[in-house]
């Protein structure tokens, strides 16, 4: 009992939170399931940026903030569109086929790329902001090969598509989140990071309002150096802020229970994983971050990364981890401190 008080006291909004665990329980198996059926089929070519799939699985996140009563952020659109002029791969691996993806790289055509966009309006906190980011575009489709990317980042799409129905679930039963809550899912991100740098050079909300980013980026499988899925990488939490850290462990430990492993949050870690995925654009101008990330595995930038070797349970709980977090940060009384600035 003495120890549920201390963690009561030290996350003042955790009572808030407890009342409504019923909404992070609206996030459940099947639900992730049927998206991510969707975004990883053949149907969708690989969702390569720029290309038909991936309009095609931005049409498919767009209707399905629609559905749950997101309205659109201006102009009657959900899109935030970018030119994609030039990247590059951003391989999590040391021994993907680098000359493929070359070949890959240098064959793209490349119109125009869309970030899908859930702005959620807070209450009395509303000009501040929590954006919870996953890349929903892969590799695409190659001599005859379809890249379905359904951990990367399948997984951390539907992710973010759960948490904005759970938001708007609790904002049309009364209990909408203090800070506003901007869910974006985010396509260049195989193209080099490319729809997360644009819009921190084109925000949307101001970046000096942005209390957060929470990065999801593979979660749905199990990497070689864990026997099951009751684990989750977390990358970057106390980068720039001592106090996000702390929330993201007493919620953990409070409601879920993974094992949170830091061994890529490491200064040198040679992966340079913190470096690697949409979260860093927001890193770089001083927003905290958490990017969570299940590890690589040997399907990874393959195509064999497809639904049937996914994690639903996983998924599901970490999907709840997230929430929970966010929750917190949109309802606490206080911003969190950064503590740490990048030069």
């Amino acid at each position: 009992m003495k120890k549920h008080l201390i963690l009561l006291l030290f996350l003042p909004s955790v009572l808030f939170a407890q009342e409504n665990i019923k909404f992070s329980e609206t996030i459940t198996v099947q639900d992730l399931e049927k998206h991510l059926i969707i975004l990883a089929s053949d149907s969708l070519e690989g969702r390569e940026t720029g290309k038909k799939g991936q309009k095609m699985a931005a049409d498919y996140i767009m209707n399905h903030f629609k559905n749950i009563g997101v309205l659109p952020y201006k102009k009657n659109t959900y899109y935030q569109k970018f030119r994609v002029k030039n990247g590059r791969h951003m391989c999590k691996c040391d021994d993907c086929d680098v000359d493929f993806l070359k070949k890959i790289l240098k064959s793209n055509k490349w119109i125009k790329g869309e970030n899908v966009l859930a702005y959620i309006e807070g209450t009395d906190l509303k000009d501040e902001l929590i954006i919870i980011t996953a890349h929903y575009d892969h590799l695409g489709k190659h001599e005859e090969k379809t890249f379905n990317g359904a951990d990367d980042d399948g997984s951390g799409t539907v992710a973010a598509m759960e948490i904005a129905e759970a938001f708007m679930l609790a904002k049309k039963e009364g209990n909408g989140p203090r800070r506003s809550i901007l869910v974006m899912c985010v396509s260049g991100e195989e193209k080099g990071l490319l729809g997360s740098k644009d819009y921190t050079d084109n925000p949307i909300y101001p970046l000096e309002n942005t209390v957060a980013n929470l990065n999801i980026d593979m979660i749905g499988r199990v990497d070689d150096w864990h026997e099951n899925g009751d684990y989750i990488y977390l990358i970057g939490a106390d980068r720039l802020s001592q106090e996000l850290h702390d929330i993201s462990e007493q919620i953990n430990e409070e409601f879920i229970g993974l094992e949170l492993d830091y061994t890529f949050n490491e200064e040198d870690d040679p992966n340079r994983y913190y470096y690697r995925s949409d979260h860093y654009n927001f890193a770089k101008n001083n927003i905290p971050v958490i990017f969570y990330f299940n590890g690589v595995h040997e399907d990874y930038h393959k195509v064999t990364d497809t639904v049937e070797k996914i994690d639903f349970e996983k998924i599901q709980t970490i999907t709840r981890l997230i929430f929970l977090t966010a929750w917190e940060l949109a309802n606490r009384e206080e911003r969190i401190v950064v503590d740490k600035i990048n030069n």
